[in-house]
């Protein structure tokens, strides 16, 4: 990335005259659940990793109270304002994120003063990969380190948390901020979403790569039904909490609790609560998978999953069935799915890298005709979470 960094510091400079030396670099992955879709909002199991692509930030701080922010990834867009201007505008489109980042660490007593901010993000935009919650936590991360705020990972995760809620209006879960602050390369992180208990798996890959999917339908997760599932769970679990008031969330409930119990449900929520509880049990079972490094099995539950999500959550759409439809069929592909919120976005397929060419051809070609619509396809590796980035820097 060292070329890349040099040519960031350049447009820095462009944009941003001044001090070389105050600039500081930081880095956030974008990440990709493995399994365990649409658990997280309902206190469930997740498994997601981190990846090498992600958000990119170089920051100078200020001292006038005015905040400068550009992207190398929207070069027509740039986001001004004062700190008295921290208030979401539809206008300033991915300039919201950073700015309710800011106006959270300011209600924590950050001593911000302002900041010249340069982003680039290598991850696609509203593919499903988390861009938001990768500036987010830059943005937090970065900030809180120059000013000597607390940079403790889960802490700023809630902090971005926040910021998705109540800032942008998003009823986002934890999994997102939490996979871009913590994971680790090489490993998955098997996460409790009610009680944020956490392990990190080994994800043993060998000769096989991940390989995600773009379907380039593009997805805004505030404008999809995203809220309208959460509602949907929330009917269910109150009808359900009728038989046993100690659930607490739909992930409290047992596969055979719910089978016993589910005729109480009308048709929609029974669906939408169907999938949340057999994909929990999905997740258990694919941590024991690769424990054991069964990848085999681990792909047959992510085959599931996608189904689940089709048939009983119906958050998948023509895009992501056509891709999954092919994916699921090729030699080579061991395990695929929908990741992500749905509506669009990307897959995640398992595929042994001997047999990577013929999959992007025959995939590419077979969604082309379907969709009318070109996949692109992303060769990923894990990737570390949140972090500054010193021994790359040249200025």
């Amino acid at each position: 990335m060292t070329n890349g960094l040099r040519e960031m510091f350049d447009d820095f400079h462009h944009y941003f005259p001044g001090n070389s030396d105050e600039i500081r670099v930081y880095f956030a992955p974008g990440r990709v659940n493995l399994i365990g879709e649409h658990t997280d909002y309902n206190g469930g199991y997740v498994l997601p990793t981190a990846l090498s692509l992600g958000t990119y930030m170089l920051v100078r701080l200020r001292q006038d109270g005015k905040y400068q922010l550009r992207s190398l990834n929207f070069k027509d867009h740039p986001v001004n304002f004062d700190e008295e201007q921290l208030v979401f505008k539809k206008e300033d489109d991915w300039g919201n994120y950073p700015k309710g980042i800011i106006k959270e660490l300011m209600k924590e007593s950050a001593s911000l003063k302002g900041a010249d901010i340069l982003y680039y993000g290598t991850i696609p935009n509203a593919a499903g990969l988390s861009s938001s919650a990768s500036i987010g936590m830059v943005t937090a991360f970065g900030l809180a380190s120059l000013v000597g705020h607390p940079t403790d990972r889960q802490a700023l995760a809630f902090l971005c948390q926040r910021m998705e809620n109540h800032f942008i209006g998003v009823n986002t879960g934890i999994l997102d901020q939490f996979a871009v602050g913590l994971c680790e390369k090489d490993y998955a992180l098997f996460l409790n979403c009610d009680t944020l208990e956490k392990e990190k798996v080994a994800l043993k890959l060998g000769n096989y790569k991940l390989v995600i999917t773009n379907t380039n339908k593009r997805r805004g997760l505030a404008d999809s039904k995203y809220n309208e599932r959460l509602q949907e769970c929330r009917e269910a679990l109150k009808v359900l909490q009728e038989v046993n008031p100690a659930w607490k969330t739909l992930s409290d409930i047992s596969i055979e609790a719910f089978e016993r119990h589910q005729s109480r449900l009308a048709s929609i929520p029974k669906a939408r609560a169907r999938h949340v509880i057999t994909e929990n049990a999905r997740v258990l079972d694919a941590v024991k998978a690769l424990k054991v490094s069964d990848l085999k099995t681990f792909g047959e539950l992510m085959k599931q999953s996608h189904r689940s999500l089709r048939d009983d959550y119906e958050v998948t759409g023509q895009e992501l069935d056509a891709l999954f439809d092919t994916q699921r069929q090729m030699a080579g592909c061991i395990g695929t799915r929908m990741t992500g919120a749905g509506f669009g976005g990307c897959t995640i397929s398992i595929v042994d890298a001997n047999t990577l060419d013929v999959f992007k051809e025959t995939v590419s070609r077979k969604y082309n005709q379907q969709t009318g619509l070109e996949a692109t396809f992303y060769i990923c590796e894990t990737g570390n979470g949140v972090r500054e980035i010193t021994e790359e820097v040249v200025s």
